[in-house]
């Protein structure tokens, strides 16, 4: 087993990691940039190193910069965490040529799977079902065309070398495709630095659905069941569970079995994950695959009771896995609800700043995964997910009542978060029927309204009550709570907590 890593990361990634780290006795080194200098990550990891200013590419992107602290720290190898590097070939084939170690799949299986066009021919091969489309990247618009009349609008046209929504577009109409083709192929090459676009058939109102794998360098490979990944917001997941309620034990052995067969094509090791779409006849699709540990793994670690996180180093250590196949086995219901610092009364706007309070919910079944503490600052440098709360329950109705119950006690100020936009989703008939799509929130909730001004209006008026009572900056919070706060809650009872909070600081 490693005696010290590097974390390659920020955030609460980066202190899910540490934790794990602590638990096997490997010495932590952490980065961070100049804007992270009070992070949770830097304060708990046991080494921490400068790597630039706040500017990612200059920070947590500058290769030369986390190969030098690497190997000045002594670290044996570098875990990336999700994002900035996680999926990155040329720097998993730096990181090899160093003498370290890559806390994840092979350079080759990172090359291969990242490129989706590449990896939609290996699944083909396999027999791994794919979405119809394209099996090379578009060399013109006249091409583009072609093939599009070919597999029948609407179609999708994506990114080869990313993800994310960036170079995506939905085409309905023969009219749009130019436009559309140049559009996407000019974003993915400002947004990945690769022009290249794909064409895939678009499936309406489809679920998103993905397997956990874990593989060793023995040829060992399981599956950990699926995660349902289906509320998305701009093709970014919002919230994730597992078991999925369209999935039955006999379609969880279908898509387990495929993904299996995925992973031992593309010479994968370690842990990922292979995506699905899932139609409404419940067939599904091969649509991608994650190299790296995915920012919804805790939901299968509450199922399955298996620490991802700890395979993942006891795997890159040579050490073979620690579960069977048979070993898995799955226990009630997790809900995954990811918190953004974004308004959602404000079009999901970024919101930054430090944060004044923090306190956590907790109780049976709640797991929270952050990298925030009172006084930590959050800007607009980074991704704004700032959160993970998680709810286990026996069945999928007691995980719901306890998200909601946990979200009501989840309390952040200082920078606006999406706590109660989650509240609303798990308060969704729809949603607690289990009938979701990736379309599910903007069919929803972005057409309605979170507060009409009238009502605010209605419910500021009662601030004057307490004018009197109250001094002038506690008056400011108490619009602020107001101007967020649903119709159906007391003004009253908002107003009474600010005054017994003023009567406990006394």
């Amino acid at each position: 087993m490693f005696k010290k890593i590097l974390i390659a990361n920020r955030g609460e990634i980066a202190v899910r990691i540490i934790r794990a780290c602590k638990e096997m006795g490997i010495k932590t080194v952490a980065i961070f940039s100049e804007i992270d200098r009070k992070a949770l990550h830097v304060r708990l990891s046991d080494e921490a190193y400068l790597v630039g200013p706040p500017q990612a590419v200059q920070s947590y992107l500058n290769m030369e910069k986390i190969i030098e602290v690497a190997k000045g720290s002594g670290a044996e190898a570098i875990h990336p965490g999700y994002g900035f590097f996680a999926e990155n070939y040329e720097f998993v084939k730096r990181v090899q040529s160093e003498g370290l170690i890559f806390i994840g799949p092979p350079a080759e299986a990172v090359k291969l799977l990242g490129d989706k066009v590449a990896a939609r021919k290996t699944m083909k091969g396999s027999g791994v079902p794919i979405v119809p489309g394209t099996e090379v990247e578009i060399g013109s618009d006249q091409e583009g065309i072609s093939i599009a009349e070919k597999v029948g609008l609407p179609i999708l046209i994506k990114a080869v070398g990313g993800g994310g929504g960036k170079g995506m577009r939905i085409v309905r109409e023969k009219s749009e495709l130019k436009g559309a083709l140049r559009a996407a192929s000019s974003e993915a090459k400002s947004a990945f630095a690769d022009p290249r676009i794909y064409i895939e058939k678009y499936l309406e109102r489809p679920r998103h659905v993905e397997i956990q794998i874990l593989a060793d360098k023995f040829g060992n490979v399981i599956h950990l069941g699926e995660r349902e990944c289906s509320i998305q917001r701009r093709h970014q997941k919002v919230v994730e569970e597992s078991p999925s309620p369209v999935v039955d034990e006999k379609m969880r052995k279908a898509m387990g079995e495929a993904a299996v067969t995925a992973t031992r094509a593309s010479g994968y090791v370690n842990a990922g994950t292979i995506e699905f779409l899932v139609d409404s006849d419940r067939n599904f699709y091969f649509l991608e695959s994650n190299t790296r540990l995915q920012v919804e793994h805790p939901v299968t670690e509450m199922v399955t009771g298996v620490d991802l996180a700890k395979e993942q180093l006891r795997i890159a250590s040579g050490s073979k896995l620690s579960y069977r196949q048979e070993d898995i086995r799955w226990k009630g219901s997790a809900i995954e609800c990811r918190i953004y610092a974004e308004d959602p009364e404000n079009n999901f706007l970024p919101s930054t700043g430090v944060v004044h309070s923090y306190w956590e919910p907790s109780g049976p079944g709640i797991r929270v995964d952050s990298g925030l503490y009172e006084g930590s600052e959050v800007s607009l440098f980074y991704d704004p997910l700032i959160s993970k709360l998680l709810a286990w329950g026996e069945s999928r109705g007691e995980a719901i009542d306890r998200m909601k119950r946990a979200l009501s006690e989840y309390r952040i100020s200082g920078v606006a978060t999406t706590i109660p936009f989650h509240l609303r989703v798990m308060e969704n008939l729809k949603f607690q029927k289990g009938e979701i799509h990736t379309h599910f929130i903007e069919e929803e909730f972005e057409k309605e309204k979170l507060l009409e001004p009238e009502d605010k209006d209605e419910l500021l008026k009662a601030v004057a009550v307490f004018s009197a009572l109250l001094d002038h900056q506690e008056k400011k919070d108490i619009k602020l709570v107001l101007s967020k706060t649903k119709s159906n809650e007391s003004p009253w009872k908002i107003a009474g907590r600010k005054m017994g909070l003023r009567r406990h600081k006394m």
